[in-house]
């Protein structure tokens, strides 16, 4: 038997790449052209987020809410599930995301998408990169346009527009939606980092900054001694 130290991190994984990236390839030619929906649903998070925030932020935690149960439901549970074991624990916490969403969508005071502070902006800038960029991805890291990721089809750009926007907004139940999002990033940058994938940088540096923006934000509301 092997020492545990002369194991790597891929050691560790259950599937590989080409297994991995397959899972898009099928999840994408099963549900196309449901991608215009989801899309359109993308452009309606925006155009609510950009119209008046502070009023609409109940439509934006409906539609997010929508493509978290969707995405857990198809990709989760009916596809990744089948290469790793661990998703069985994962998926669930796709729906509980949605149920808080949900939640905070029709309570008073639950979530307006209007702060624009620095770490406001910054989630901002990511949620507009999870929307747009993660499509583009595969050409430009030598993968086929087949295997790509779209907000409400695959999890990460889901999870990472979903972060930004939380980034970007106040609200009773903000501390109880932050958590299984950033719980996300970090296992899927984790496994993208031990496949050596060059996507793994996003969603980490996603983590990092919401830890960071939760430092400020309570470094901000500590009264002064």
């Amino acid at each position: 038997m092997s020492e545990w130290w002369t194991y790597r991190p891929d050691d560790f994984l259950l599937f590989s790449a080409r297994v991995y990236w397959r899972m898009f390839e099928l999840q994408n030619e099963a549900l196309w052209p449901l991608h215009l929906v989801t899309v359109a649903v993308g452009l309606a998070i925006f155009m609510f987020l950009l119209r008046q925030p502070n009023r609409d932020g109940g439509w934006i935690g409906l539609l997010l809410a929508a493509l978290w149960i969707f995405v857990g439901w198809t990709f989760l549970w009916d596809r990744y599930a089948a290469i790793n074991w661990t998703i069985f624990y994962v998926a669930p916490l796709f729906a509980f995301q949605a149920v808080g969403l949900l939640i905070a969508a029709i309570m008073p005071g639950g979530l307006a998408f209007d702060r624009r502070d620095i770490a406001g902006w910054t989630g901002l800038l990511f949620a507009a990169a999870g929307f747009v960029l993660y499509p583009l991805f595969p050409p430009l890291v030598g993968r086929p346009w087949t295997n790509a990721e779209v907000l409400g089809i695959a999890p990460d750009p889901t999870v990472i527009v979903t972060l930004g926007l939380l980034l970007a907004a106040r609200g009773k139940l903000l501390p109880l939606l932050l958590p299984i999002p950033s719980l996300w990033c970090l296992l899927s940058g984790v496994t993208l980092w031990t496949m050596d994938d060059r996507q793994a940088w996003l969603p980490l540096v996603m983590v990092a900054i919401v830890l960071a923006a939760l430092g400020l934000r309570s470094l901000i509301r500590r009264p002064a001694s």
